[in-house]
């Protein structure tokens, strides 16, 4: 496969280069902080961001929501198949 864009840096506003599936935690942060989520089905997501605040955004099914998470709470979260982009 030819990367067209191979030699380009990679920047906060570049499309995402890996996906990681969450699994909500109110004790465990992410391997990695992510630049985006993504959920299967509305919901709230409440997260930790890098910058260390945590409180709860409605994401929308299908649509990424840019935020950088360290951690993806499981109380106050009710969107199901959330996807980290990185």
């Amino acid at each position: 496969m030819k990367d067209a864009f191979q030699n380009h840096k990679t920047g906060l506003d570049s499309p995402a280069t890996q996906l990681h599936a969450v699994t909500p935690s109110d004790t465990e942060d992410l391997s990695s902080a992510s630049r985006g989520l993504n959920v299967a089905t509305s919901g709230t997501v409440k997260v930790t961001t890098v910058g260390g605040t945590t409180g709860a955004v409605y994401v929308v099914a299908g649509v990424i929501f840019p935020v950088r998470a360290t951690r993806v709470w499981a109380t106050g979260t009710t969107a199901t198949g959330i996807v980290a982009l990185r």
